[in-house]
């Protein structure tokens, strides 16, 4: 590693006032719905794409009357149950008079409430509420989304490169073009997702490469819902992407010369891993909101927790990354995954892309410029 180059900053480009400003919407569940969730679900943007604002409405107001302001609790949890049963209803009803369009839209109004309901994070090998909440989200989306023209299937990989922790089957969701074949592949894209956007909730983006010709592998990332690959070993990820690619080689309808990465947010950051260790398998990468270095550092961790995300974050980041505690997290983090100082950066990459927001107060904008000071030129937006 260069000598000063990853060093802490003097100053944050977030601004003093940022960096150490507690957001108001961290103050109770009531202050997240008015002051940063309300709106955007009202226009059905993230995290509320592919819901109703009528269902929410109804959730948060009883969140509210009960005082539940714990994003980690099972009570928060449980309080979505009711109102996703009944739209799951009605789109069993629509399905069962064949008003096709009407029951993709309630399935995934289903689909998104369970999706809110397990957030902050969440991860199959922890039984409890909020690991229903996701096995119930997966099928009911798929009932949805196996009515798209094309449909959403999920595919069972084999994870043949598995090795100490891993477990031995990667899931994923496809969607491919109606035209493409082994006459005709087509360029394609492997999505990566982040810490509470899993395989689910990418209608709008898989549909946008759709209308490009382009098929999709829609898959997640270490410590989080269904990834096999071991969230405390940092080569995990290595092997989990050697056996995806290895994969979509073997299908003969994804053109392996075009294929990209495209990773969002805590993906971001394996986005721009696999483009330095698989670039001669890649076309291009795109890490969006990467936390690479200094996301893992502690200057930046002991103000995180009261910033954009909705609720505290280093509690789910902590368990993500395999580790029992936030303490033992911020403590080990930047040594065992920084891409600086595991000296990833230093390999030669395949094109990429890093795309972030200046005042990004959960993944610094510092750590895309950063890597404009190694190895292969970038680009950047």
């Amino acid at each position: 590693m260069a000598a000063g180059l990853a060093a802490v900053p003097k100053g944050w480009i977030i601004g003093e006032e940022k960096y150490n400003n507690r957001y108001p919407h961290q103050d109770s569940i009531k202050a997240l719905w008015e002051t940063k969730w309300k709106f955007p679900c009202t226009r059905g943007l993230y995290p509320f794409h592919d819901g109703a604002y009528e269902d929410f409405e109804r959730i948060f107001d009883e969140l509210i009357k009960k005082n539940i302001n714990d994003g980690y609790s099972d009570e928060f949890t449980r309080a979505f149950f009711p109102v996703c049963e009944s739209v799951v209803r009605q789109a069993e009803a629509a399905e069962a008079n064949k008003d096709t369009p009407k029951a993709i839209e309630l399935y995934l109004r289903a689909a998104c409430l369970y999706r809110i309901s397990r957030f902050p994070h969440q991860i199959s090998t922890i039984p409890g509420v909020k690991t229903d909440a996701w096995e119930t989200q997966k099928r009911v989306y798929l009932r949805g989304a196996s009515l798209f023209v094309p449909p959403v299937r999920e595919e069972l990989i084999p994870h043949t490169h598995a090795s100490g922790d891993d477990s031995l089957t990667i899931p994923v969701y496809v969607r491919l073009p109606t035209n493409a074949s082994r006459d005709n592949p087509v360029p394609s894209i492997l999505l990566i997702t982040g810490l509470d956007g899993y395989r689910p909730d990418n209608t709008q983006r898989s549909q946008e490469f759709i209308n490009r010709g382009w098929g999709c592998v829609i898959a997640e990332i270490p410590g989080t819902a269904d990834c096999p690959a071991d969230p405390k070993d940092p080569k995990s990820p290595d092997r989990l992407w050697s056996s995806v690619l290895d994969w979509m080689d073997g299908q003969g309808c994804f053109d392996t010369k075009k294929i990209m990465v495209w990773g969002l947010s805590c993906g971001g950051y394996y986005a721009t891993r696999v483009a330095h260790t698989h670039r001669e398998r890649l076309r291009g990468a795109v890490g969006q909101g990467a936390g690479t270095h200094h996301f893992f550092g502690k200057e930046w961790l002991k103000c995180v927790d009261n910033h954009e995300y909705p609720f505290a974050a280093t509690p789910a980041l902590a368990l993500k990354h395999g580790y029992d505690s936030v303490e033992e997290y911020r403590e080990g983090a930047q040594k065992k995954f920084s891409l600086v100082e595991t000296g990833i950066v230093d390999m030669p990459a395949t094109r990429l892309l890093l795309v972030n927001g200046m005042s990004d107060g959960l993944m610094p904008i510092e750590d895309s410029l950063l890597l404009f000071q190694y190895g292969t030129p970038k680009e950047g937006r």
